[in-house]
C-alpha cells in the first residue's frame, strides 16, 4: 500500500515521537496539539491548527490523547471524518469502570470502522531519536496494519503485526501496570528469582484478564505483553517504573505521580481493573495487590508473605 498522508493527535512525548517517525517516511505528516508547539516539532513534521485540517489532509490519523479525554476528542474529531479514515491509537489506557477500549471508543464516537491500536516495546525517546525499535499494530482490517506498515517502517523501525485488537489494547494497558509493579518490587529489593517469578506469574496474570477481557492469552506472551514488560523493567526512567520504585520508599501517590512529570493511565485503571476483575470472578491477586496494597501504603513484608501464602489454582 502506498503511504497515506499522516496525522497524529496528541502532542506528548509519544505522539511526537510517533511524528517523528512517520516524517520518516516522508509525505505529509501532521500534528494536532491543543499547545503551540513550535521548536518541539520533529523535522519534516508540520502542526495543524485544528481537526478539520488533520481530517483533510491525512487518510491515517494515529491518537495519542489520555484516555480521560479521549471520549470527548473522540467526538470532536468525528464531526470532521468519515469511512475512508483509518484511526490508529497508541494509548496504554482503559475508559471508564467497563475498562472500554479506545478502539471502541473511536467506533462509538466517529464514523472511522477502520480501527487499530499501537503496542510493544517501543520507546518514546528511541523513536523519536531513530534508534533501531520494534511496535505490534494490531486491526481486523488488514489495509489498517498496511497502511501504518506504509508509514512507519524503515530500516530503524521493525512493524509486527496482529489481528487480535482487543489482546493488544488490553496488553498495552496491563503492562503499564505492571511496571509499577515492577519498580515496587525491585525497590524492595526482591531477588532476581524472586523478580522473575513475579515477572512470570503477573503475564500469565494478565494473560487471564485479557482473555476474559475477549482477547487472546497468546497475544500477552509476545511483543505487546511480555516483550514490553520486559523492556520496562530495565527503564528507571520510565514514569511507570519511577512511581513504583516511589512508593516502595514510603512516597505518598500524590508525590510520586508528581516525580513521574507526567499523568500515567496505569495509576487510575489499577484499582478500576481490580475491581473489574472481582466483579467478573476472574482471579488477580497482584493487580488486587498493587491497588489495595502498593497504592495503599501496606508494609512490603505483608504484601510479600500475602502473595507467597495465596492459594495455587493453576500449574506454573
Amino acid at each position: 500500500m502506498a503511504r497515506l498522508g499522516v496525522a497524529v493527535i496528541g502532542g506528548g512525548a509519544w505522539g511526537l515521537a510517533l511524528a517523528a517517525a512517520a516524517a520518516r517516511t516522508e509525505g505529509t505528516t501532521l500534528v494536532y496539539s491543543r499547545r503551540t508547539l513550535n521548536g518541539a516539532l520533529p523535522r519534516g513534521v508540520q502542526q495543524a491548527h485544528d481537526l478539520r485540517e488533520v481530517a483533510e489532509k491525512a487518510r491515517l490519523i494515529f491518537f495519542a490523547a489520555p484516555s480521560d479525554v479521549a471520549r470527548l476528542v473522540a467526538r470532536q474529531l468525528g464531526d470532521h471524518i468519515d469511512g475512508r479514515h483509518f484511526v490508529v491509537h497508541g494509548v496504554r489506557g482503559l475508559v471508564g469502570e467497563e475498562l472500554l477500549t479506545i478502539s471502541a471508543v473511536m467506533r462509538e464516537e466517529t464514523p472511522a470502522r477502520r480501527v487499530g491500536a499501537l503496542g510493544g516495546p517501543a520507546v518514546a525517546s528511541d523513536l523519536a531519536a531513530g534508534k533501531p525499535s520494534v511496535l505490534v499494530c494490531g486491526s481486523r482490517f488488514p489495509e489498517v496494519n498496511n497502511a501504518v506498515c506504509a508509514a512507519l517502517v524503515t530500516p530503524q523501525l521493525r512493524l509486527y503485526s496482529t489481528d487480535d485488537l482487543r489482546g493488544l489494547e488490553w496488553a498495552s494497558a496491563l503492562v503499564g501496570c505492571m511496571s509499577i509493579g515492577v519498580g515496587y518490587a525491585q525497590a524492595i529489593g526482591l531477588s532476581p528469582a524472586l523478580m522473575a517469578a513475579v515477572t512470570s506469574r503477573s503475564v500469565h496474570e494478565a494473560a487471564r484478564l485479557a482473555a476474559a477481557a475477549g482477547g487472546e492469552e497468546r497475544t500477552l506472551l509476545g511483543l505487546a505483553g511480555y516483550g514490553d514488560l520486559l523492556a520496562s523493567i530495565s527503564q528507571h526512567e520510565r514514569p511507570e517504573i519511577a512511581i513504583g520504585e516511589a512508593l516502595a520508599k514510603g512516597a505518598s501517590l500524590e508525590e510520586a505521580l508528581k516525580a513521574a512529570h507526567q499523568r500515567v493511565e496505569a495509576v487510575e485503571l489499577i484499582p478500576r481493573l481490580a475491581a473489574w476483575a472481582e466483579r467478573r470472578g476472574v482471579r488477580a491477586p497482584i493487580f488486587t495487590a498493587m491497588a489495595r496494597g502498593v497504592f495503599t501504603h501496606r508494609a512490603p513484608q505483608e504484601l510479600v508473605h500475602e502473595l507467597m501464602t495465596g492459594p495455587i489454582e493453576d500449574r506454573g
